[in-house]
């Protein structure tokens, strides 16, 4: 977590219990994606606030990631998407009842290790194919050895087979989302030849508003979990419902001045002024977060009304254009994210400015000191 600014991140995580309520009318049984700190709205705060909805299941990022959210929820099941990725990961999944992802034979031989060390009961694990994304995965052509290999493995049960989307929220792909839901029925199919039943799980986000053939028995949401919707300027926009956004942004204003056209601003003087104009100062830059990337593009909500950054944004200062705001002062808050009433910023805008996804705004934003509302 970043120490060093005045920048604060507000949080409501009965915001995200909110959608995630919204949400589970689209599904069956749904699996919230909490990990890398709940998207960097704070595992434990969201994780508990999704809990007194309803929630039961959590997929984390990593091994400590569910140790952390074990002693918050202790009778939850906590899945670690990213697996043991070492011995001790594999005993503290043993120790906190944490589920593993496996993703490829050297975690089955951790798990079993680990499981066999401990002399407790079997560990719960779970088969994670690759159908099409590239990444983490057994090969579908796997399935029936794994099938065989539970079978003389009684230290380990298999509790979920998972998969993963590449394309759910591209309408033009539509089609290649069929093939991956295909895959994973066949690797079903094979699972079953082999003795072995299981629940299994490939939506995400946009998998459960858009596409109801990959629900299957488990759906993962995520992204939309935190107010963005992740058909956003697609076709599909509107198969998500009205979300909540749960995160919030400011900083404060260092200095108001005046400058008369033709200035220049800040470095490499890429913005000059067309006209006499009143700047803030705003105590926030790409050391806090806030990328070089949205120099001259982006805006911040002050006063209720959006000012331009205008100029390159710096390691702890940006530049605002507040001209036509006025009583302006230094110590008044500037919305890098959100903000009041209409004029709010939203992630899905703000990641358009800055060229990248909501997922990143919120991660790297959410480095910052947080406040729970």
């Amino acid at each position: 977590m970043i120490g060093y600014n005045a920048v604060r991140v507000a949080v409501d995580p009965a915001a995200v219990a909110r959608n995630f309520v919204r949400l589970r009318s689209h599904g069956c049984d749904l699996v919230a994606v909490v990990k890398a700190d709940a998207y960097g709205h704070g595992l434990v705060p969201v994780a508990k606030a999704i809990a007194q909805a309803g929630g039961r299941r959590f997929a984390v990022g990593t091994v400590a990631e569910g140790v952390s959210l074990r002693q918050a929820l202790p009778t939850a099941q906590i899945i670690a998407l990213l697996g043991a990725m070492d011995m001790d990961d594999a005993r503290a999944c043993q120790r906190w009842g944490i589920v593993p992802v496996a993703t490829h034979w050297e975690h089955w031989t951790l798990m079993e290790a680990a499981a066999e060390e401990g002399n407790g009961p079997c560990a719960a694990i779970i088969l994670k194919f690759d159908t099409g994304m590239g990444r983490l995965g057994f090969a579908p052509h796997e399935a029936a050895a794994l099938g065989r290999r539970l079978r003389e493995t009684p230290s380990l049960r298999a509790v979920a087979v998972f998969s993963h989307l590449a394309t759910a929220d591209v309408p033009d792909d539509a089609d290649f989302v069929a093939e991956q839901v295909g895959c994973l029925r066949a690797i079903l199919a094979d699972l079953a030849a082999a003795g072995l039943s299981l629940p299994a799980s490939l939506a995400n986000s946009a998998g459960l508003l858009a596409h109801p053939s990959t629900h299957f028995d488990l759906q993962r949401p995520g992204i939309a979990l935190y107010g963005a919707n992740p058909l956003a300027s697609t076709a599909w926009e509107d198969r998500c419902p009205p979300l909540e956004a749960a995160m919030q942004v400011d900083a404060p204003i260092l200095q108001v001045h005046e400058v008369p056209a033709g200035a220049s601003v800040s470095y490499g003087r890429t913005f000059r002024a067309p006209r006499p104009m009143r700047l803030a100062v705003v105590a926030v830059g790409y050391a806090d977060a806030y990328s070089r990337g949205l120099s001259n593009r982006a805006a911040m909500v002050v006063g209720g009304r959006r000012a331009p950054v205008v100029g390159r944004v710096c390691m702890q200062m940006t530049v605002v254009d507040v001209t036509d705001i006025p009583g302006v002062r230094p110590g008044d808050r500037a919305y890098l994210l959100g903000g009041p009433g209409a004029a709010a910023i939203t992630a899905t805008e703000l990641a358009a400015w800055w060229g990248t996804i909501p997922y990143e705004v919120f991660c790297l934003l959410g480095l910052n000191p947080r406040v729970l509302v």
